[in-house]
């Protein structure tokens, strides 16, 4: 069997470099000072098939990671790097193992344990909230901060908690007054093990709490749903169906978050 690499300076710096989750601050460093074209994995980055996964994981299992996989498999890269701490999660852990296995590259284990808060502007910001999490997830490739002074916070009229969905197409039934929380709050902050940030929510908006079917972060996320006053929690799979998308409208018009 083959061992996951833990030095993340290679040889030679990769010309593309795939990453999973927030490696360290200063592996996206090294990355952009090379001058790496850098693929955020856990995005929708090709068009094949989810099932293109099937050989290597179980159809019940995080569509996030099984997306992970299939960019991996089918994306020309120099090297991959994967958080495998706890602003990731265990599952992740596993699949390095997978990909160290089924790939000729190297996969290299990192663990994110950076402090150093930059602000949470995107989050709070009036956006639309598709475009909010296009900003945070493409900040994920770069050292540097986004800057705030581009993003004035606005009065929340309802929150989103959780991770980036695999279907972004949900964001769309949010209003421009969206505020975001959760490990994607993280994301933006570059801190994505803060337990503390993580937990924080607004209970005097309704929030949608959100977790990928199959996520470990589906516990937490019907946890904090259930002590919210205004709640709606949900989970789903790889697409957002019209039953779960029915679910976030009515939930919203309801609480008047349209207003």
């Amino acid at each position: 069997m083959n061992i996951c690499q833990t030095k993340w300076q290679l040889p030679t710096p990769p010309r593309k470099a795939g990453i999973v989750g927030m490696p360290p601050l200063q592996v996206i460093q090294y990355l952009n000072d090379h001058g790496t074209v850098i693929h955020d994995l856990d995005a929708r980055l090709v068009p094949d098939s989810i099932e293109g996964t099937a050989p290597y994981l179980p159809r019940v299992y995080c569509a996030i990671l099984r997306t992970v996989v299939l960019n991996a498999l089918r994306l020309s890269l120099d090297a991959v790097y994967i958080d495998v701490g706890a602003g990731k999660c265990d599952s992740a852990l596993h699949v390095s193992t997978i990909l160290t296995n089924i790939l000729s590259i190297p996969v290299i284990r990192t663990r994110n344990q950076d402090r150093r808060n930059f602000g949470t502007p995107v989050c709070r910001t009036r956006l639309a909230l598709l475009e909010k999490f296009l900003t945070i997830t493409e900040g994920v490739k770069h050292h540097r901060p986004q800057d705030g002074v581009n993003f004035k916070p606005c009065q929340p009229q309802a929150g989103f908690w959780g991770v980036p969905p695999r279907d972004f197409s949900l964001l769309e039934l949010f209003p421009d007054t969206t505020h975001i929380y959760g490990w994607t709050r993280c994301m933006e902050n570059k801190t994505p093990a803060a337990e503390d940030l993580e937990l924080y929510y607004n209970p005097t908006i309704p929030t949608v709490f959100f977790a990928q079917s199959f996520c470990a972060k589906a516990g937490l996320a019907k946890f904090l749903a259930d002590r919210h006053p205004s709640a709606l929690y949900l989970d789903a799979d790889y697409n957002c169906g019209g039953s779960a998308k029915a679910k976030i409208q009515a939930f919203l018009e309801l609480s008047g978050a349209y207003q």
